[in-house]
């Protein structure tokens, strides 16, 4: 079933919910006229007493439209998204035997992209109030941590690595895989960050985040590349150089804040210092015209101005808006060798960056001597899982390093850490299971999470 289609299956019962919590009022339009009002088209007679579906929507999708005119801060957008789950939902409800019923599925389609648009205004990256880290999905990933704790509690198990962990490991399988062995209840957090090495899992875990943000259990999920100090360590550096990484040495941890990081700068900002123009867009514009809509509804009075608000207000990256709750990309695309090298070059093993000057040791395995005695002296279980690899992407130099890699993990984890080399497992390296040669999909993240799920001997939490 199309993702469209399962969605639009199951947003009736969310709608309902929304109804009987209470969490969205009736809002009269503030205008006279509706757009598409009932009185324009053609009456259906209705039991004296009974909600007429059809009205109740036209008059929600009013109320939304009336309602983005002046929505500003990511509050008010929420309310606007609320407006149009209850047009959706009023919509879908319009019987099959309703002569009205084929225009009413039209319009829950075309609700649904006025929607998709306002939950994305809705959308910020997260409400810290802290400089940025240089890096768009730590600054991300870190909000939704922080937001992840606050609604569930601090995890049970934190998966860390790089973007082959982000799409590497599904929080969610490897939750469903530990339940049916009997160990249901876990919390299970995905704090992946691309680009990330063994400096940066450090920073995370002994710098960025405080005792009360630790799991019980952490599992490092990665490969050679995170380990090899003679590459260029491009992400700790934009990190170690960041406006936040100064703010973090000066002895303050990021939190969440009460108000939203436009709030706050409207807040602390002078007199007339901002100026907002009401966004113009009508529900029921052409699909053309929302597309095309500048997301830069807030516009100050000179460059100071914008600059503050692009420093303030963070809107989620295209990574950040496919990242689910849990921190984990799923991706849908299967490598095909045939297909994919038509529009991408073929790169050697031993032209490859990230294979460049190799060496073991070095400031890399500094870091991870340094997180497996931070994770020993808080009795937090540290497992070290090397992810698979396609055949294709092995080549005579890449093989050689896994070789040398394998033993060099099997050689000093003996007392520091649980090493699982999942690159030998038989099946996890199909072609079918990744994106590009060394990224699983999310059928290959599934197969990973499934497989340690089975592993007797990891020592998995249990359920407090």
């Amino acid at each position: 079933m199309p993702r469209f289609q399962w969605f639009l299956k199951f947003i009736p019962a969310v709608s309902l919910l929304v109804l009987m919590g209470g969490c969205s009022q009736r809002v009269s339009p503030t205008s006279t006229e509706s757009f598409d009002s009932p009185s324009a088209v053609a009456q259906v007679p209705v039991a004296q007493g009974a909600i007429d579906p059809f009205a109740e929507g036209i008059k929600y999708a009013t109320s939304a439209a009336n309602l983005a005119q002046t929505a500003r801060s990511p509050a008010q957008w929420d309310e606007v998204s609320k407006q149009w789950l209850q047009a959706i939902y009023w919509m879908q409800s319009v019987p099959p035997t309703n002569p009205r019923r084929a225009f009413a599925q039209k319009k829950v389609a075309e609700y649904m992209r006025y929607l998709i648009y306002t939950q994305q205004q809705a959308t910020v990256s997260s409400r810290l109030n802290y400089p940025t880290f240089n890096s768009d999905i730590l600054d991300e990933q870190l909000g939704l941590y922080l937001s992840y704790i606050e609604a569930m509690g601090r995890p049970d198990i934190l998966i860390v690595g790089s973007s082959r962990a982000v799409q590497g490991v599904d929080p969610r399988i490897l939750r469903q895989g530990l339940a049916a062995r009997g160990l249901s209840g876990l919390r299970v957090f995905n704090f992946g960050i691309h680009g990330a090495t063994a400096q940066v899992v450090r920073f995370q875990l002994q710098q960025l985040l405080g005792p009360e943000h630790l799991p019980r259990m952490i599992l490092w999920a990665d490969g050679v590349r995170a380990f090899n100090s003679g590459r260029v360590d491009r992400t700790y550096t934009e990190i170690v150089q960041s406006p936040g990484y100064q703010r973090l040495a000066s002895g303050v941890r990021p939190q969440l804040s009460s108000g939203t990081p436009l709030e706050e700068a409207i807040a602390s900002s002078s007199p007339g210092e901002y100026q907002f123009q009401p966004l113009s867009v009508s529900p029921f514009s052409d699909s053309r015209e929302v597309k095309d809509l500048s997301l830069q509804y807030l516009t100050g009075s000179g460059d100071r101005n914008s600059s503050t608000i692009a420093t303030t207000v963070r809107r989620l990256s295209a990574l950040g808006l496919a990242i689910d709750a849990y921190g984990f990309h799923p991706v849908a695309t299967r490598f095909n060798p045939s297909r994919y090298y038509q529009q991408r070059s073929r790169v050697a093993g031993r032209y490859d960056g990230d294979y460049a000057n190799f060496q073991l040791g070095g400031v890399q395995g500094s870091a991870l001597q340094s997180v497996a005695a931070f994770a020993r002296s808080r009795q937090i279980p540290l497992v070290i899982v090397n992810l698979p690899l396609t055949d294709d992407y092995l080549d005579a130099t890449r093989s050689a390093r896994e070789v040398e890699f394998r033993q060099y993990m099997r050689r000093i984890s003996a007392q520091a850490f649980l090493w699982r080399d999942l690159s030998t497992v038989r099946g996890l390296n199909r072609n079918e299971y990744f994106e590009d040669p060394s990224h699983l999909n999310e059928l290959g993240a599934a197969a990973v999470a499934r497989s340690l799920a089975a592993d007797p001997n990891i020592p998995w939490p249990r359920r407090r």
